[in-house]
């Protein structure tokens, strides 16, 4: 879909829009979302922003997937400028940037690739609003965002939620680990300890998450902290292993992309995994050996030409452990 076409679609007199999901942990589906709802999420990250009509927004999304239907939606509602660029891993190396950007929207991997190079670094920090979702911000990430002299939050939301529903700050003073639900937003646990989100204006059910979360209150009111997914634990010869926990310890050491999965094991049930764009696997276990508890290293490392990911940059899971699945037994067919 291109950005005339969503504008069309928009601005037709059907009351709601296509809408598909990532397809991050499973089937990718489509569902319709109705524009009043869209307006609404919009109008509340606006406020929550403090952006306004005339304000230059930058489109390095998709409009295929709600993260770039949703910043088209806020340009058009707040009467904001728009430049839109096709999507890539490298959106601060655009030709036709403006000088200014008041607001953009990106995935975690095209932050981190803007990163990589001074000229596009400096392009990155000069944006007043930049909003990074798609995946787990890493700590690498943090760090490198915290000295960002303008406002740089990680979001967390779903498509169902048509877009995000909580901000993390993630530069300057403010900074900090937790995410504050946005105006009339509730959050919960289930009696699984996984995220339960009340947004009446965006999402008309209550919805239960597979996320395990924290919550807690401060001065500020409501904060939560996501722990991991329930479907990305990995019970392992009886003890429960969160990926999102591993992955975490990993990413101070493994300088190549990896992904960390599971696959079925005779004796231990289910076994980690760990797929890695790297060719020395040696070095790459060592590493594992070195920064991970014994129980918590991956059984099999196996080398990938690319680890799978959604079009917007997530760790496509259930490819992963597909990937995982086949890598196994074709190395079991081998050693035999």
């Amino acid at each position: 879909m291109t950005v005339d076409d969503f504008i069309r679609e928009w601005t037709s007199e059907e009351p709601d829009v296509e809408v598909h999901t990532s397809g991050s942990t499973g089937t990718p589906k489509v569902f319709r979302a109705t524009k009043q709802r869209m307006k609404e999420s919009a109008r509340i990250t606006c406020e929550s922003l403090g952006l306004r009509k005339g304000d230059q927004a930058l489109l390095c999304l998709s409009p295929d997937y709600i993260a770039g239907k949703m910043m088209i939606v806020r340009a058009l509602e707040y009467g904001m400028k728009l430049c839109c660029i096709p999507p890539s891993s490298h959106p601060m190396a655009a030709k036709n940037l403006p000088k200014r950007i008041d607001f953009c929207a990106m995935v975690a991997m095209q932050v981190k690739v803007s990163l990589q190079k001074e000229d596009e670094r400096k392009r990155l920090m000069g944006i007043g609003h930049l909003i990074v979702g798609g995946s787990a911000i890493d700590e690498q990430l943090a760090r490198e965002l915290h000295a960002f002299p303008n406002a740089v939050w990680s979001t967390y939301g779903m498509s169902e939620t048509l877009s995000h529903i909580a901000l993390r700050r993630l530069s300057g003073e403010d900074a900090e680990p937790w995410y504050r639900p946005l105006r009339n937003v509730e959050v919960g646990l289930d009696e699984r300890g996984c995220l339960t989100i009340h947004a009446p204006l965006v999402c008309p059910t209550l919805l239960h998450t597979n996320d395990m979360a924290l919550i807690s209150h401060d001065s500020k009111g409501v904060r939560f902290r996501v722990t991991g997914r329930i479907d990305n634990v990995v019970v392992s010869g009886g003890l429960k292993i969160q990926i999102e926990d591993v992955e975490t310890m990993l990413s101070k050491g493994l300088e190549q992309p990896f992904v960390v999965t599971k696959t079925k094991d005779t004796m231990l049930g289910e076994a980690l995994c760990l797929l890695t764009q790297d060719t020395d696997t040696k070095k790459v276990e060592q590493i594992c050996k070195a920064m991970l508890p014994h129980y918590h290293i991956p059984k099999r490392i196996f080398h990938v030409s690319a680890i799978p990911l959604t079009d917007n940059g997530k760790p496509a899971r259930k490819k992963a452990a597909e990937l995982a699945g086949e890598l196994l037994a074709q190395a079991s067919r081998e050693e035999k």
